[in-house]
This record gives structure tokens, sequence and C-alpha cells, in this order.
């Protein structure tokens, strides 16, 4: 199992070139697995589309149910725990809400995180693949 930040499921249903090569053998490797999207996911893309700062090729609803058939997607959802894990998260981690639960989505399902942001590619405390 792995878990996609925001801006790789996006990347991935889009066939964004910005995904790299490692990214995308990941990707496919648990296809037959489990793929975990954060819940706060979802609501960031929305924030997104609102502020004009992300366009879809379809309308916000139509985009989540495409997004959410690929292979091996699910929503990881946020549990207490998680929700507690992302206020006392180790060490030094900024102060972005949704990377915080992403970040304790995948502290507490123990897996590998998928992300090209280079704070969490840097935060030592959770394992990723950039």
């Amino acid at each position: 199992m792995i878990v996609l930040d925001t801006h790789i499921w996006v990347w991935w249903v889009h066939g964004d070139e910005k995904l790299t090569s490692n990214q995308m053998e990941v990707i496919q490797a648990n296809e037959t697995d489990v793929i975990g999207v954060s819940a706060i996911s979802c609501w960031e893309i929305a924030k997104l589309v609102e502020l004009g700062r992300l366009e879809l090729s379809t309308p916000l609803e139509k985009w989540f149910e495409q997004a959410l058939s690929y292979p091996g997607i699910r929503i990881m959802e946020l549990t207490p725990e998680i929700a507690a894990e992302s206020t006392r998260l180790p060490g030094e981690f900024h102060r972005d809400p949704a990377d915080q639960l992403i970040v304790a989505t995948a502290r507490i399902l123990n897996c590998e995180l998928v992300t090209s942001d280079e704070r969490i590619l840097n935060y030592p405390h959770v394992k990723t693949i950039g």
C-alpha cells in the first residue's frame, strides 16, 4: 500500500509529465493492492478549483467519480487517530494542515507517501517516494 499526495493524484489522473518514472512505476506496482488517497485531498482539490488554481476537464463531481475509479484507489478516511497524529508529528514540520493530515495518514498506515513536495521529502519522520 502507498498513499498519494494530492498533487501526485492529480498528475496521475491527468497523465501529467511532472510525474517521475519512479513515481509512475510505484503507482502501477500498487494498482493491484491499495493506492490510498487521504480524504483531505478531495477537499484540497475542490478548494484549488474554487480558487481558480486548478482547472479540470470535467465538473468537479464528475472528476472525482472518474479519479476514484482508477485501479487500486481508495479514500483513506480521516480517523480520530490520524487527526491526533497530525497535531503531534515529531520534529519540525510546516503548518499546512492538509500536508499534516496526509503525512499523518501515511505514518498511521505505516506506508510510503508518494510526493514531489520538497518539504515532505525532507521530513525524516515519514517514508517517501519522490
